[in-house]
């Protein structure tokens, strides 16, 4: 469906066109939805025809278990690249070598030869 070529009133009566299709799925009628959401049942029918408030488009879902709804209809934004630069913190940048173990008298690079090095 294409948005962009409609009307702001032909969309939000879509929308109200869906609320009336997922209130039928659950078999509720008009009146119990309304009386649900604490409207009345011309205030549902207005809000089915694409009028009414969002507040009372948000309760209907709620009565019908379908607020998840909510976040394909307006999804949360991803964080920026800056931000994810930040929730990702210091991030290691070189490889650190190990050090190479003491020999007995304390210096280190005695013990090549015993690590396996022929050079």
């Amino acid at each position: 469906m294409n948005y962009y070529s409609m009307t702001n009133s032909a969309v939000a009566a879509e929308l109200g066109n869906r609320l009336e299709h997922l209130r039928l799925q659950h078999n509720l009628t008009q009146l119990a939805l309304a009386a649900e959401i604490g409207i009345t049942p011309k205030s549902y029918r207005q809000l089915v025809a694409g009028g009414g408030k969002l507040e009372n488009m948000i309760a209907a879902l709620r009565a019908l278990n379908a607020l998840e709804q909510l976040d394909s209809f307006l999804p949360e934004p991803a964080p920026s690249p800056l931000e994810q630069l930040k929730l990702q913190g210091k991030q290691r940048q070189r490889a650190r070598q190990r050090p190479y173990p003491k020999a007995e008298d304390g210096n280190p690079g005695h013990n090549i030869e015993e690590q396996g090095l022929d050079w």
